[in-house]
C-alpha cells in the first residue's frame, strides 16, 4: 500500500468506531480524515480544543473564513447551532469527561498505554496543546497511526520519548491491524488480510497478544 491507501484503510476503520451522538476531538494531520468516513447513519459532533463545539469540513476554496479555525490552524467550518467560547470553557468540557472519544496520532506508544506524541528531543515543536488533557479528559483514546515509521517501531514495550500521558490509551487502530490496551499488554483482535501474523509480530516492539476470537479487519 502507498501512504494514502495507508491513510484511508486506518481512518475508514477508525470511523466505524464512533457512535450517532458522539462528541469527538480530532488530533491533527490523520485523525482529520476520519469524517469523511462515516456511515450516513452516525452523525457526531465535533469539538476543538480552541473553543468550537460543531466543527465543519473544511471551506471551499477562496471561501475561508479567517476567524473559524481549528486547534492545528486549519480553516475549517461551522454547523448550524455550533457554538464558540473561549479555552478555558473549551477545556472545561474536555477536562469535565464531555468528549466521548478523541482521536490522536502517536510518535510511540507502549503495551502499558503510554503515550509519546508531542516532542522528539532536540527537535523544535510547537507545544502539547490540549493532548495531555484529551488524553486524561475523553472516555475513550483511540490511537489513529501507521504501524511503522521508516521501518522503526512505534508501538514499544517501552516509550522512549518524553510521555504526553501515562496508561491512557484504549485502542491502537494502524494500517495492519486493531489493538486493544489490556492489563496483560497490547492485544490484537482484528488483522487486515493483506498482512500476516508474523508481518504484523515483526512490526510491532513488544510482545503482541493475539485474541481468540482475531477477525478480519472491519472496513
Amino acid at each position: 500500500m502507498d501512504k494514502d491507501q495507508v491513510r484511508e484503510v486506518i481512518a475508514k476503520r477508525v470511523a466505524l468506531e464512533l457512535k450517532d451522538g458522539d462528541v469527538v476531538n480530532l488530533g491533527i494531520g490523520l485523525p482529520t480524515m476520519v469524517p469523511n468516513y462515516l456511515k450516513s447513519d452516525v452523525h457526531v459532533i465535533l469539538q476543538s480544543e480552541n473553543g468550537l463545539l460543531g466543527m465543519g469540513p473544511k471551506p471551499e476554496e477562496g471561501k475561508e473564513n479567517p476567524e473559524l479555525t481549528d486547534a492545528g490552524g486549519g480553516y475549517i467550518t461551522a454547523i448550524d447551532g455550533a457554538c464558540s467560547f473561549d479555552s478555558a470553557t473549551s477545556f472545561g468540557i474536555i477536562r469535565g469527561g464531555h468528549v466521548d472519544v478523541t482521536i490522536l496520532g502517536a510518535l510511540q506508544v507502549d503495551e502499558k498505554g503510554n503515550l509519546a506524541n508531542w516532542i522528539i528531543p532536540g527537535k523544535k515543536a510547537p507545544g502539547m496543546g490540549g493532548a495531555m488533557d484529551l488524553l486524561v479528559g475523553a472516555k475513550k483514546v483511540i490511537l489513529a497511526m501507521e504501524h511503522t515509521a521508516k521501518g522503526n517501531h512505534k508501538i514499544l514495550k517501552e516509550c522512549t520519548l518524553p510521555l504526553t500521558a501515562a496508561g491512557e490509551v484504549d485502542m491502537i487502530i494502524t494500517e495492519m491491524g486493531v489493538m486493544n490496551i489490556t492489563p496483560a499488554g497490547i492485544e490484537l483482535v482484528e488483522l487486515n488480510s493483506e498482512f500476516t501474523l508474523d508481518d504484523i509480530k515483526a512490526a510491532t516492539g513488544c510482545e503482541l497478544l493475539v485474541s481468540k476470537n482475531l477477525k478480519p479487519m472491519a472496513q
